[in-house]
């Protein structure tokens, strides 16, 4: 039976088989502990990470000292703010974010409410981005932390980093942000950004799920974390474990990967995208959830009147995978906390759908979804 055509990137990736190729030997012939430096097989693997960490670094104008690997970027965003809280619970306990981030942000900051931190979530304006002035007035003289996702998971919109990274330096405040749908997608520079911690995926950028990094600032200010996994003492003791050289590899190789082919993929992704969007939008009660341009080129999110929205998810599944605007947690389908945050109602929120359009979609294939969304969709009405 054929499988339906892929169009859930921003959920995850399938690994690039040059990739693959250049983590197996990983496995089998440089299967050491990069921890074990008495003989070869450690050397070899620890090479491994340290080429790979170079790279990553490379990659968002970083030093390779910045990079601390984790298991994802939940991990990395868990690192980040917890670690920020703990080490600056003498300076101050306040810390600023938005209602339109991941749970992995907004999940620990809530968990350090109780801990006695006050937490500042922040409105966005309708089309998803950030009110600036709205972020600088906010800011106090105990505010030790503002987290801002640079892409956003759902709408794909881009948040100026650069600006909101100038207000944090200018007021002495660290600033961290989620780009785990960014990395490999567009430019990212820490030094010219402004940015103190930088949240990172391997499987958002054809990598293997499992792997991630935080970037963690060491000059201008050194960032100071407490560490939140305790043991070994890798990766300068802020997150010990056994390092594992196979994803490292891939994770870089990925990044390496997809800056270098950028400027031709998101030419050739932002065409698809708009081909999409122009067929689709010819049919009335359609809305486009985001900023129409200063978001991902691969993400379309679009509401859809006058249908139910697992009725709509349903009818698409045997001939394209993608995902809703809603979220299902304990049994319970709740309306997605972004769209919701942007203005929807809950009805619209419900009926919305996410393409995530990725590296081996085809042209003919997003002819074949736009068309099968219309046909649904009119079948509903």
């Amino acid at each position: 039976m054929k499988r339906a055509i892929y169009l859930d990137h921003h959920a995850t990736t399938p690994v690039d088989p040059r990739v693959l190729s250049a983590m197996l030997p990983y496995f089998t012939e440089h299967f050491g502990n990069p921890a074990s430096v008495g003989h070869a097989y450690g050397w070899e693997a620890e090479e491994g990470v340290k080429r790979s960490r170079e790279q990553l670094a490379s990659s968002i104008h970083a030093t390779p000292e910045e990079i601390i690997f984790t298991s994802g970027a939940t991990e990395a965003n868990n690192l980040a703010i917890k670690g920020v809280a703990e080490a600056y619970f003498g300076q101050g306990r306040h810390i600023i974010t938005v209602q339109t981030e991941h749970n992995a942000v907004l999940d620990p900051c809530r968990y350090l409410q109780p801990l006695g931190f006050e937490v500042t979530v922040l409105p966005t304006q309708i089309d998803g981005l950030l009110d600036l002035d709205l972020l600088e007035k906010s800011l106090r003289s105990d505010t030790i932390l503002v987290s801002v996702m640079a892409a956003n998971n759902e709408i794909g919109v881009l948040q100026p980093l650069d600006k909101i990274g100038a207000i944090c330096h200018q007021h002495q405040v660290l600033f961290h942000t989620d780009a785990a749908q960014a990395i490999g997608k567009i430019p990212l520079n820490v030094e010219a950004m402004n940015i103190d911690l930088m949240s990172l995926t391997g499987h958002k950028v054809y990598a293997p799920k499992g792997i991630g990094a935080l970037y963690v600032r060491r000059r201008n200010p050194r960032v100071q974390l407490a560490p939140q996994m305790h043991g070994g003492g890798q990766e300068r003791g802020l997150r010990s474990g056994t390092l594992y050289p196979p994803q490292i590899v891939g994770f870089a190789k990925a990044v390496e990967l997809a800056i270098l082919e950028m400027p031709a993929e998101s030419e050739r992704i932002l065409g698809l995208r708009d081909r999409l969007w122009q067929t689709l939008s010819q049919l009335d009660g359609i809305h486009l959830n985001g900023h129409p341009t200063q978001r991902l080129a691969a993400n379309l999110n679009i509401s859809v009147e006058g249908v139910d929205g697992q009725a709509l998810l349903l009818g698409l599944q045997p001939i394209v995978a993608v995902s809703s605007g809603s979220a299902c947690t304990s049994a319970k389908i709740e309306p997605s906390h972004v769209l919701t945050a942007l203005g929807l109602s809950d009805q619209l929120a419900y009926a919305s759908i996410r393409f995530g359009i990725g590296r081996f979609n085809t042209v003919e294939e997003i002819d074949r979804v736009a068309q099968v969304v219309i046909d649904t969709i009119r079948s509903l009405r």
